[in-house]
């Protein structure tokens, strides 16, 4: 079996939790906004590992942080993580809190297609961005840095 981190003092089999993935990522594909950016960016912060490549975490932080905090759109986000990708660097570590929020994606999938399943996606990206509140300060002093905001 392969587990996941907690989510509130929860471990969820990473197997089900990469099926809701799936199937929300493909709900997501046509939907305004471009929301399938905010699931990407959620499930990679949520999800990383000690060995997961620091891009992916720290590109997942970045765009919970622009949706939640500066209501950036998915397209926007996406257009962030762009002008980050432009040049090599080494990106900063980030702190891995154990539990990483109230909200999985399997709770996201539990909500009825339409409005309601998009509120649960900002919701859920709440939740995981709160949870990864301790590393804030560095994910605004790199968009700073890149003069993101």
């Amino acid at each position: 079996m392969n587990l996941t981190p907690r989510f509130a003092d929860t471990v969820f089999d990473m197997d089900t939790m990469r099926a809701a993935y799936d199937e929300v990522y493909v709900y997501t594909m046509g939907r305004p906004g471009f929301i399938l950016q905010h699931v990407v960016d959620a499930f990679a912060a949520q999800t990383a590992q000690e060995d997961s490549k620091p891009i992916g975490v720290v590109f997942g932080l970045v765009g919970l942080y622009l949706h939640v905090e500066k209501q950036f759109s998915g397209r926007q986000v996406q257009k962030a993580h762009m002008a980050l990708g432009r040049r090599k660097r080494e990106w900063p570590r980030v702190f891995l809190p154990g539990d990483r929020g109230s909200m999985t994606v399997a709770d996201v999938l539990q909500a009825s297609a339409g409005p309601e399943r998009d509120r649960a996606i900002d919701d859920w990206c709440r939740s995981v961005w709160t949870a990864f509140g301790s590393n804030r300060e560095a994910i605004i002093a790199l968009l700073r840095e890149y003069q993101i905001i």
